[in-house]
């Protein structure tokens, strides 16, 4: 079962990297709110590059698809995602190695927050890395499916219950069901790209 940590903190530190970088960031920004305002505060959370869909306001620039990525909005929010981050996130790092793993992170987040900015209606706030995570979700499902040798039976069963289960907590209210999804079509998208890359080779 690739989904176990085992690791100690140094150990966890040393085979994935990025990994940690991403959950000090995100910790470490969440902190940084907590004490110059409220991560549950809305202009906080604008400050600190949080998604936005507000009428009168122009769009949100650029930089704001991957800083939201890093940006929580309370505790509940960061507990949940980053041990999400800490469990799957992992071994995927391992699997795909360290700058295509960080590379792929951040398109999936980002992915998500444009499919959210896109079909949401205003007014809305959404930030997190739930985009990214459920890129990560849609990686370990495409191999469950498709390259069933890399994972072993355990790991596909448990991938594919967390994706049901995931999807349908989505679609209680104040959750970004559109963040969640376009990351996970992000990660399917790029995975079906890195297959056919794989399979010319």
């Amino acid at each position: 079962m690739i989904f176990l940590r085992r690791e100690n903190v140094r150990q966890y530190i040393r085979l994935y990297p990025v990994t940690s970088l991403i959950l000090l960031a995100v910790i470490v920004l969440f902190l940084w709110m907590e004490i110059s305002g409220s991560s549950t505060d809305n202009w906080t959370l604008l400050k600190y590059g949080a998604m936005y869909k507000i009428e009168g306001l122009v769009a949100p620039e650029w930089w704001r698809y991957v800083t939201a990525i890093f940006v929580h909005i309370g505790w509940e929010h960061l507990l949940f995602n980053a041990f999400a981050i800490y469990v799957f996130a992992a071994p995927l790092e391992r699997l795909m190695g360290h700058i295509p793993y960080a590379i792929f992170f951040l398109l999936c987040g980002a992915g998500g927050n444009l499919l959210s900015q896109w079909l949401s209606e205003p007014p809305m706030m959404s930030a997190g890395a739930s985009g990214a995570i459920y890129g990560v979700y849609a990686a370990f499902l495409y191999l469950a499916l498709f390259y069933k040798h890399v994972l072993d039976n355990d790991s596909s069963q448990v991938i594919k219950v967390i994706v049901i289960i995931g999807f349908i907590n989505s679609l209680l209210p104040h959750i970004n069901l559109l963040g969640h999804l376009g990351g996970f079509l992000t990660g399917l998208l790029v995975c079906a790209i890195l297959s056919l890359r794989y399979r010319s080779r």
